[in-house]
């Protein structure tokens, strides 16, 4: 597993990377002080898990999240005191508080190894997306694109919407359908994409269009145009 350490204190990178010599299916392919040298890093080497502080000079480890295409797992590295890292602590692969202590960095790597091996799809020569990272306001979010039921345009933003939340990504929908997996998401119309896993029904509408019912969500109009190639790739 290819890893990446980002922390702009040396002495932090180099006590964790003393500690991760300990885990042979772990390799250390670099690391980086602030968040731009990683945003560099992570496009350059691809690594598969990212040891990331929280708080840098320049910007902090959200920050860097929120600039990158493909969000790899995530081990957060922090000194902040454990109620504060609770109000970030929904969906992320694990927190650990510094020092670090042996145990919780083995039981962090053991979760990033079954998580890095689950199986993805791919679409053309790039993996389709399996996660995002969001930050609305003072909450922020890991959130598994398997959750997502429907992505609506928002100006040039996307609102998710992902069971009872609806966080909003500072991105525009263009980009992120370009990453989406076809198999698993379908553009309903110029505003919507949507989970075809979260279907509960589709009624016929009116002009040729179609309706599809979200399971615990709402009602989304296919446009005629779509409503053709949706019949094309399933049974309806």
């Amino acid at each position: 597993m290819r890893a990446l350490i980002v922390d702009d204190e040396p002495l932090a990178r180099r006590e964790l990377k003393r500690m991760l010599a300990d885990f042979a299916w772990i390799e250390v392919v670099g690391e980086a002080a602030n968040i731009d040298e990683a945003q560099k890093r992570i496009e350059e080497l691809s690594p598969e898990l990212v040891f990331l502080d929280i708080k840098m000079p320049g910007g902090s480890g959200f920050d860097l999240l929120e600039r990158l295409e493909q969000v790899p797992q995530v081990i957060f590295t922090t000194a902040y005191d454990q109620h504060a890292v609770k109000a970030f602590e929904v969906n992320a692969l694990d927190y650990l508080l510094k020092p670090i202590e042996p145990e919780r960095l083995a039981a962090a790597i053991a979760r990033a190894r079954r998580r890095v091996d689950e199986p993805s799809q791919p679409r053309s020569s790039e993996p389709a997306l399996d996660q995002l990272f969001v930050r609305d306001g003072p909450r922020c979010w890991f959130v598994p694109l398997a959750d997502v039921s429907l992505l609506t345009a928002d100006g040039n933003y996307v609102r998710l919407l992902w069971g009872t939340r609806q966080p909003l990504l500072g991105r525009p929908l263009t980009a992120i359908e370009q990453r989406l997996d076809p198999k698993q998401f379908f553009r309903a119309n110029r505003k919507q994409i949507f989970n075809l896993a979260f279907v509960e029904r589709v009624e016929l509408g009116i002009g040729g269009r179609l309706h599809v019912q979200l399971r615990g969500g709402p009602e989304v109009e296919i446009s005629r145009r779509q409503a053709r190639l949706f019949r094309q790739q399933t049974t309806v």
